[in-house]
């Protein structure tokens, strides 16, 4: 679905508005219980079990049950369960929802490569049907180091971290999961700025929702997450936004929607149903007269569980660093959908591969390709799209990206890439 997609095309029927409320997305459903689908050609099964994490860019999966939009697709069953960190969204997608566990989620991209390869625990068949969303997340400092002025340049920073090694200390940094998103930016970030991630800083794995408190407690210097809990920080005096990483790459891929590849084999029409939803509350999420409704919705106890306003902001577009930087109506906020934001490009995940081959996650002999092919369906997201009246990008590609130090990537050279880079463990 293009951005410029005709809005009334966002169902067969036409008759559900972006701006509506989840009674009138019952009453759609109640009038049409098959969504997309033909009468009686509807989904396999009326539910699933999908994990996410208490960050901004899990809205999606929130808003599609909230809103009512797996409900109109004829999956009115499907749960939306809080999970404690990344680790336990690993551990129940290996269980799956039949012992106990979850069918999909919510997730930080490479997580479902690593989980097939199984190279992160048991080998567990996953299958990427959508990204869900760009941009959002945010490299925070502690206000201990205002000085320094951190901001993209990471650079600033080595002055700070020569003093605190010479005082037989490391500056302690924090991501969410090994290979994950968090730590390709964070370690991305310090590399472009000569820091050795693996030599120069203590890097330890936190979960998104206990970022903040760490930091009150003075147990890291400077950590990597989605928002809102960078702009957390900042509205508690605790520290600042070194930078956002949509400053560092524009329109970065983010996280993404996966489900278990035997549950997608088992239940291909729920796979499209379930992405269909998905793709709906990805459009609704992204209009600017939803914004404070959104914010309303995933700040609640069930969901973040935090103040709307840390949420707002930076949904809106606007970001007040904590150390006089602002950027009002930035370009680099999240996207859910704008753009083709929600479709799952094969050319991001080969970065996200390469990245981890970099770094040493993975093994320089993957055969990458193959790989893709066996996880990432865009072949799915287009289905669920063409229902809806609308279509995806010409190519899986995006073609060649740029980053903030004048690093390329060329999907159709990543070795290239690799060379170019002065930092690495291969």
């Amino acid at each position: 679905m293009a951005q410029g997609d005709n809005p009334k095309g966002i169902s067969r029927r036409g008759v559900l508005k972006t701006t509506g409320t989840a009674a009138v997305a019952a009453a759609v459903q109640q009038a049409f219980p098959s969504g997309a689908f033909a009468a009686g050609a509807g989904p396999e099964v009326t539910g699933a079990k999908l994990g996410f994490i208490a960050l901004t860019d899990a809205a999606p999966l929130i808003i599609a049950k909230e809103m009512g939009f797996f409900a109109k697709h004829g999956m009115p069953d499907v749960q939306v369960v809080k999970q404690a960190s990344w680790g336990a969204t690993r551990d129940n997608l290996v269980l799956g929802a039949g012992s106990g566990g979850i069918d999909g989620a919510h997730i930080l991209t490479p997580m479902p490569y690593m989980l097939t390869l199984g190279t992160i625990g048991k080998a567990t068949p996953m299958s990427i049907l959508a990204r869900l969303n760009v941009n959002g997340q945010g490299i925070s400092v502690s206000k201990e180091y205002l000085g320094a002025k951190a901001d993209a340049n990471s650079g600033k920073m080595k002055g700070v971290i020569a003093q605190r090694r010479a005082a037989g200390k490391k500056i302690t940094m924090a991501m969410t999961f090994p290979g994950g998103t968090h730590d390709l930016w964070i370690r991305y970030w310090m590399a472009a700025g000569g820091i050795d991630p693996d030599k120069d800083v203590e890097l330890i794995t936190v979960p998104p929702a206990q970022m903040v408190a760490n930091m009150k407690a003075d147990t890291m210097d400077a950590f990597c997450v989605g928002e809102p809990w960078n702009d957390q920080l900042v509205a508690q005096g605790l520290g600042y936004t070194a930078v956002s990483t949509g400053q560092m790459w524009m329109n970065h891929p983010e996280k993404s929607f996966a489900m278990r590849s035997d549950w997608v084999a088992k239940n291909p029409k729920a796979a499209i149903a379930i992405t269909a939803a998905v793709i709906e509350a990805q459009r609704w999420a992204d209009n600017p007269a939803n914004n404070a409704k959104l914010a309303s919705i995933i700040a609640g106890r069930d969901y973040l569980k935090c103040p709307v306003t840390d949420i707002a902001d930076r949904l809106q577009g606007n970001f007040t660093m904590g150390d006089g930087r602002k950027f009002p109506n930035a370009a680099f906020k999240m996207k859910f959908f704008n753009g083709y934001a929600s479709f799952p490009y094969k050319s991001h995940d080969l970065w996200f591969l390469t990245e981890n081959q970099r770094w040493g996650k993975l093994p320089m002999s993957l055969n990458t390709k193959a790989t893709i092919a066996k996880v990432n369906r865009s072949d799915i997201w287009r289905k669920a799209a063409a229902m809806l009246g609308g279509k995806g990008p010409a190519s899986d590609s995006r073609g060649v990206e740029k980053f903030f130090d004048g690093k390329t990537f060329d999907p159709a050279n990543p070795k290239a890439y690799l060379a170019s880079l002065a930092i690495k463990r291969v």
